[in-house]
């Protein structure tokens, strides 16, 4: 059992966790001084159930660069984190969606760590954990039916944010302006919903944040999966890139042995033809789910290029 703790603050909600003699590991929380806010006022929309509470366990046999990560399932309670810059703030802010298939988050490989490197290039930082599973699941056979679907509450969950971010914005030192989304894996996929269904949101407005717009104004995707469909470098239906579709970063290693390099090729192709500016960095090796932790691989100096593409495009100066 879990007591959860709710006090009203910029009309969110922050969550507090304690624990209880011998309950199941806590949900996950974030490091001393920095405080995860729930997204929505009350129910999510289109609430799933999950298999059982929120569970947070650290990899025991899985390493990345010789170290295991921390792996987050069952959320049914969406919430970000936000991570203000170390030093002079750039006024930019990048939402970070962490990958794990829609099943889990990786939470510190592919969200926490980021967030350090951000903030220490003066960029806030705002770690969503969505919910998760999102994409249709059938719990009997333990698959989903259609990898290429919406991932509706996902992308619920970040339509949200967007706005939330861009209502506090000038409270938290932001432009308004200079909003992007940086994803891994499913959460890549992630980056090319919401760079492509921000027009009209998947639920009712509940409030201000809601009638701000959740288009964002950069995308990175690393390793994304979920967007190839059909033959040659077909694209998913569900991300249909337009003029509109924000400036966007990609970069994948040609030994990905999880989604392929023709994911990131297909969302290239479809970018390109349709005038967007895009940039795309593929290496020979690298796998897949590497994160930002070092190795003897070139693809592992992957942030550096964004650091200089977000100059390029006047994010940064």
């Amino acid at each position: 059992m879990w007591i959860v703790a709710k006090y009203s603050i910029l009309g969110l909600v922050i969550v507090f966790a304690a624990g209880v003699v011998g309950a199941q590991q806590p949900t996950w929380q974030p490091s001393p001084g920095h405080t995860q806010v729930v997204i929505w006022p009350d129910t999510p929309p289109n609430e799933q159930p999950v298999p059982g509470t929120e569970y947070v366990e650290t990899t025991k046999h899985e390493m990345v660069a010789g170290k295991p990560y921390v792996w987050v399932s069952n959320i049914a309670r969406p919430t970000m984190t936000v991570y203000s810059p170390e030093a002079k703030s750039t006024g930019v802010a990048v939402v970070v969606f962490p990958g794990g298939g829609f099943e889990g988050l990786a939470i510190d490989l592919e969200g926490t760590e980021v967030c350090d490197w951000l903030t220490s290039k003066g960029v806030t930082c705002v770690l969503l954990k969505y919910r998760v599973p999102s994409l249709p699941y059938d719990w009997h056979c333990k698959c989903r039916p259609n990898d290429l679907a919406t991932s509706t509450l996902a992308l619920e969950d970040a339509q949200r944010t967007m706005g939330l971010v861009r209502l506090h914005a000038a409270e938290w030192h932001i432009n308004p302006h200079k909003i992007g989304v940086l994803g891994f894996s499913a959460g890549g996929y992630l980056v090319a919903e919401i760079s492509t269904a921000f027009q009209r949101r998947l639920y009712a407005p509940r409030d201000a944040a809601d009638k701000e717009s959740c288009r964002p104004d950069f995308a990175v995707a690393v390793y994304p999966g979920h967007l190839r469909a059909g033959k040659a470098y077909g694209l998913n239906a569900n991300v249909p890139v337009t003029r509109q579709t924000p400036p966007t970063f990609l970069v994948q290693a040609e030994d990905d042995n999880i989604d392929g390099v023709d994911q990131s090729v297909a969302y290239y192709v479809a970018l390109k033809k349709a005038g967007v500016p895009v940039e795309m960095h593929l290496y020979a090796q690298g796998g897949h789910a590497f994160g930002l932790r070092r190795t003897e691989l070139p693809i592992t100096g992957w942030a550096e290029l964004v650091e200089t593409w977000l100059q390029t495009i006047g994010m940064t100066q």
